[in-house]
């Protein structure tokens, strides 16, 4: 089993930021604003001491880039992190579940899931439109997009109207990441997350990946249940501390 550290740092090289720097043990991730995961402090040794003043010149370059200090606070954060945090206000939001599962016969391509090594135009639009994103943040997103290091998957499903799914798949040694799996509203209930999701374990399996990996927020009623069903189980979860 990998270590949780080494799941994190596969996750951040899958889900890139725009600009990272490291201080007190800590990562600290930019990407304008676009999702929390890119734009927040993460612990990734739990031998550093919290104190409030580390806190607080931690955030620093967020405020000065008119950014709301987010805090993900994974097993590897300081003991007194959350304690620190909540003291100061700072509310718990959006608790996920980190997921693997092995790559066996359940994950098979479907014909139908086109597979693309760069994300197209239409891709992109799609993917922004169901996220839904923001215009202010479209541009972060591509550029994000993009920086993901081959191998990777950009999934989509279309019908008569266009492109109606989406999902995204970065390989990484023996794991394979699967990552916003999206499906429009007048698509769902038609299988089309397990088959995206079936797709990528079986293009990672290409790729030399025996396990796949995802991150699911705890309160998602219609995910769970389908991953339970592939395989996968719950090796550690987060949570965000924010304002």
């Amino acid at each position: 089993m990998l270590s949780i550290r080494t799941i994190e740092e596969k996750a951040f090289r899958a889900w890139p930021a725009l600009e990272t720097r490291q201080a007190h043990g800590w990562v600290q991730r930019f990407a304008g604003g676009y999702t929390k995961r890119a734009n927040s402090i993460n612990a990734l040794a739990p031998d550093f001491k919290f104190t409030l003043d580390v806190k607080d010149a931690l955030e620093v370059p967020y405020i000065e880039r008119g950014l709301a200090p987010v805090w993900r606070l994974t097993p590897l954060a300081p003991p007194d992190t959350d304690r620190v945090l909540a003291a100061a206000g700072y509310r718990l939001i959006d608790q996920s579940f980190i997921q693997v599962a092995p790559i066996d016969g359940q994950f098979v391509a479907d014909p139908e899931v086109r597979i693309e090594a760069a994300p197209s135009p239409a891709w992109l639009a799609g993917f922004a439109e169901q996220s839904p994103v923001a215009p202010a943040h479209r541009k972060a997103m591509t550029q994000m997009l993009q920086a993901i290091a081959a191998p990777v998957a950009f999934l989509s499903v279309d019908d008569d109207d266009g492109p109606m799914a989406f999902a995204l798949g970065v390989a990484d040694g023996e794991h394979v990441g699967v990552f916003d799996v999206l499906v429009a509203p007048r698509a769902r209930r038609r299988g089309l997350a397990r088959r995206l999701t079936t797709s990528i374990g079986a293009w990672g399996k290409t790729q030399g990946a025996l396990f796949a990996y995802l991150q699911v927020v705890s309160t998602n009623a219609a995910a769970l249940p389908l991953y339970a069903s592939l395989g996968f189980e719950t090796v550690y979860s987060y949570a965000y501390r924010v304002p």
